[in-house]
């Protein structure tokens, strides 16, 4: 007279998790560590006499992205 809606599970196996070592995360931690570092470089400081881009297109590209994370931009 009880029947459950949720079908009983069957015996499926488990898979394994298997634990990624430091040496295979190393090279992207090292990338998007030094691509972030670019990134806030061209947000936080491009402008100026350590402009590496002349001109104010990066500044213009980046504004909103310097009042929303508090940097001074004018």
């Amino acid at each position: 007279m009880a029947q459950s809606a949720i079908p009983a599970p069957s015996a499926q196996p488990v898979p394994e998790i298997t634990p990624i070592s430091l040496k295979a995360i190393a090279p992207w931690a090292l990338f998007f560590g030094l691509l972030m570092l670019i990134l806030l470089y061209f947000i936080g400081a491009e402008q100026g006499a350590t402009a590496v881009v002349s001109g104010e297109g990066v500044h213009e590209w980046v504004h909103d992205g310097r009042h929303l994370l508090g940097f001074p931009c004018h």
